[in-house]
């Protein structure tokens, strides 16, 4: 039994770091260079209702399901360290719990917040380039750190089969 929830927990995990990854990336690749080619303004309205929008509760059972689960599988590589996956499953969760959650939580949503508090009709081009040149090293991390997740659990996952 406890082997069949490690194996489900692998699988959770692997598509959530997948997903996280996308979103991750595409924040990296695209949607900031294409929200920084409007006004300030209304690339600060732009991303205020971004960060509104995006708490709801399908991101919330993503990237908190997923922490949950890294959380449980973290745990248990302790006591299966002899076990081939059980060092890709401890890597993997750890990618994803600190180059993830951590760094959102400690970077990127102090500075949404920031960002949220500003009137987009009175802060200017500076405030948003500073946004911009302090949140996207931060997200690169996340978007590296959800990849390195993702292909962690997938060998896990492998080595559990």
């Amino acid at each position: 039994m406890l082997d069949r929830s490690i194996i489900v927990l692998t699988f959770f995990s692997a598509l959530g770091s997948g997903l996280m990854a996308g979103l991750f990336f595409a924040f990296s690749t695209f949607m900031m260079t294409a929200l920084s080619r409007l006004p300030a303004a209304q690339s600060i309205a732009a991303m205020q209702s971004i960060n509104v929008v995006i708490l709801n509760p399908l991101f919330g059972l993503v990237f908190s399901g997923t922490a949950l689960a890294s959380i449980l599988l973290a745990i248990t590589s302790f006591f299966r360290l002899g076990e081939p996956a059980a060092n890709y499953l401890l890597a993997g969760s750890l990618f994803y719990l600190i180059g993830s959650v951590l760094i959102t939580i400690v970077f990127n949503v102090p500075l949404n917040e920031m960002l949220a508090s500003a009137d987009p009709s009175v802060a200017g081009s500076e405030l948003w380039t500073r946004y911009v040149a302090s949140w996207m090293p931060w997200n690169h991390v996340r978007t590296i750190s959800t990849l390195a997740s993702l292909v962690c659990f997938i060998i896990a996952f492998r080595h559990s089969g």
